[in-house]
């Protein structure tokens, strides 16, 4: 039976079209491989930033992942151990106060007007923190006395915005005042420089004093241009021994201290071991590289979103007593074995 004539032109024509068809489809995949593929967006890293506010270097010091300041170089490495990158985790504000307590207030306002993520603050500079901020998240690299000062409610709950390590200033200021007196005994006065931020360090020290009917005098002091006539008072009053407590204004000028501590014969303890690598005679502290290094615990955790509220302020664990022999020599002075020997570094 023959097919009808135009039954070839119709199954050809379906061919046709299936071949079209199979040829639009394979062009639409080829057009589809030579789109290139537009990866979804990734959500940009926040780039932290750490506000340091320090009382006694320049600010230009300060600056980067590698600076001229030991405590800002603590933090930093502190940071690093916790897996932090500079330039690509974070970055750092840093601010100087050059040793002068009346810069510090304008220094913790600049940092808050940045709003920076945490500050860490040494302790001279946490009074102009407290009234700058009530909500950025502030690092005490060393309160002399926490509490006491008003910068949080409790060690164990801070409550505030504020928390961090303690120097426990107030605590050794007994201590301080019982290795002077067993290196130069007697009943000559113990004379006391301070500036006013460490008005609990020298009522801890007069109440220790009393206890023991040791005599003070007391030499506080409103400015660097305080700092000479003090010692004359001090020499004037025949005074035997000199108790320097830490601050900004003080720190500064460690050595210029040293110096006139030598010259007026005055065997000297300080509150810090940077006065005895000035040249000063001893001094019993905790440390202060370490103390900004754990800084960086804090920040790490206000950083993953903690609160300072809830993290309890550290205390140190470790005190250094550091002495220096060759100041000793100078003022015909030894060292009694009982102290050397509990000495953690003697500098020849």
């Amino acid at each position: 039976m023959s097919r009808p004539a135009d039954a070839g032109i119709v199954l050809n024509g379906g061919c046709d079209r299936l071949m079209d068809r199979r040829a639009f489809i394979g062009s639409l995949a080829l057009g589809t491989l030579a789109v290139p593929r537009v990866a979804p967006a990734q959500p940009a890293r926040k780039v932290y930033r750490i506000g340091i506010l320090s009382p006694t270097p320049m600010t230009s010091d300060m600056v980067g992942p590698q600076t001229r300041t030991p405590f800002v170089n603590a933090l930093l490495l502190g940071l690093r151990e916790l897996g932090y990158v500079y330039g690509e985790h974070f970055v750092t504000e840093p601010r100087g106060g050059e040793g002068k307590p009346e810069r510090f207030p304008t220094l913790a306002a600049e940092l808050v007007r940045l709003q920076v993520d945490v500050i860490v603050a040494g302790g001279p500079t946490l009074p102009a923190l407290k009234q700058a901020t009530s909500t950025i998240p502030v690092v005490m690299a060393g309160a002399g006395d926490p509490v006491a000062q008003g910068f949080v409610q409790s060690l164990g709950r801070p409550g505030g915005n504020f928390t961090g390590l303690s120097l426990q200033t107030v605590e050794t200021s007994g201590k301080r005042l019982e290795l002077l007196k067993e290196i130069v005994p007697g009943g000559a006065p113990v004379a006391v420089l301070w500036y006013r931020a460490s008005l609990h360090a020298w009522q801890a020290t007069e109440a220790a004093a009393r206890e023991r009917e040791w005599k003070l005098l007391s030499l506080e002091i409103r400015d660097a241009g305080e700092i000479e006539g003090a010692f004359k008072a001090a020499t004037g009053a025949r005074a035997g021994a000199l108790l320097v407590f830490a601050s900004g204004l003080l720190d500064r000028h460690a050595r210029r201290i040293a110096e006139l501590a030598a010259k007026s014969r005055l065997a000297a303890m300080y509150g810090l071991r940077l006065y005895v690598e000035a040249g000063g005679l001893i001094s019993y502290s905790a440390n202060l590289i370490e103390i900004h290094r754990r800084t960086a615990v804090f920040v790490d955790k206000i950083l993953k979103g903690a609160k300072p509220a809830d993290l309890p302020v550290e205390q140190p664990t470790k005190f250094e007593l550091v002495i220096n022999l060759k100041a000793a020599r100078s003022l015909g002075l030894t060292i009694p074995q009982q102290v050397l020997s509990r000495a953690d570094e003697v500098l020849q």
